[in-house]
């Protein structure tokens, strides 16, 4: 199967666990930001699907790739969820309707209230 995208040139991304970084934006702001890990055995790092969620001091960097990937498709409020690389930050994906569970706990700031309009 790799061999099939590297003759392609196709860029993939092969992950054993995962544990990511959830950044969540609201206009064009960084409200708050979660490490989440997988559960054991698993590679899904979703905290209804069994994974963690722990605070997370996230650098410059991510800050503006989260904000940068929120505009870029057009949102307003997502959640952007990113990976450390050995070459830096990777986004993984872009969620238009990410959910609260853990952020508001972890975090213990009321992301839902501060959406203005």
């Amino acid at each position: 199967m790799i061999n099939a995208f590297k003759s392609l040139q196709a860029n993939i991304l092969v992950q054993e666990f995962s544990k990511d970084i959830r950044c969540f934006v609201i206009d064009g702001k960084v409200v708050g930001s979660i490490q989440r890990q997988a559960a054991a055995g698993d590679f899904h790092a979703n905290l209804h699907l069994g994974g963690t969620a722990s605070p997370v001091k996230i650098t410059p960097e991510e800050r503006k790739i989260a904000i940068n990937a929120t505009k870029a498709m057009g949102l307003k409020v997502a959640g952007v969820d990113i990976i450390r690389s050995n070459d830096g930050p990777k986004v993984l994906e872009i969620n238009s309707s990410p959910g609260l569970e853990g952020i508001e706990d972890i975090t213990d700031k009321d992301i839902a209230g501060m959406r203005k309009g």
